[in-house]
């Protein structure tokens, strides 16, 4: 009977890895046969743990090769460029700095109008219409919103819409949102809502 003592070694093309113990292995001599855990004696399994652990340890466990440290390189490269993509400011639009400025007199937006349905009433809104729409007065938060004399019942290209005659009264709202996309204004008295997508 002899004992085997050996290690391990696994090769990618990108690491190469060595086993961290080395393995023993009793043989009948006679027979070439590798005798199985099973049948070792207690005898057998201290001589054969005092010898694995006396085997040289390994230059390394795990390194990578030539072909893996660009592998790792092309990994970083590309989270360090997702990263800078997420994290760096997005520019933003002229459009959508001007619809994030706060309205002042005069100042025309194209969008929709919604008119509140009654309490009691099966529709979702009372009213409804397309076009521009301008600032002709503010006095603190609250602005008063002019409808264009020329609204469309339907959506259609602002181009198409009249935008130099409006209401000479407008309806008093606030802001309820603003975004670089949309201007959202309710009136005082809830009847109407504003939402507005353009800036002239």
């Amino acid at each position: 009977m002899t004992l085997l003592t050996y290690r391990t070694q696994a090769r990618w093309a990108v690491a190469v890895v060595n086993s961290k113990k080395a393995t023993a292995e009793f043989y009948d001599v006679e027979t070439n046969k590798r005798i199985p855990r099973t049948a070792w004696t207690a005898d057998m399994k201290a001589f054969a743990a005092e010898k694995a652990a006396n085997v040289p340890k390994p230059p390394f466990v795990f390194r990578l090769t030539i072909i893996g440290w660009i592998v790792v390189a092309l990994l970083a490269a590309g989270f360090g460029v997702m990263t800078y993509e997420t994290l760096k400011p997005t520019e933003q639009s002229a459009e959508q700095v001007a619809m994030e400025q706060t309205p002042v007199v005069g100042d025309m937006y194209f969008g929709r109008f919604e008119g509140a349905a009654e309490p009691d009433s099966l529709v979702a809104i009372s009213d409804l219409g397309f076009g521009w729409f301008k600032i002709v007065k503010v006095e603190g938060d609250t602005y008063f919103v002019a409808k264009s004399t020329d609204m469309s019942k339907q959506h259609q290209p602002k181009e198409q819409l009249e935008s130099a005659e409006f209401e000479e009264e407008g309806t008093p709202a606030k802001i309820v949102e603003q975004t670089g996309w949309q201007l959202t204004l309710e009136a005082i008295d809830e009847s109407v809502t504003f939402y507005v997508t353009d800036k002239k």
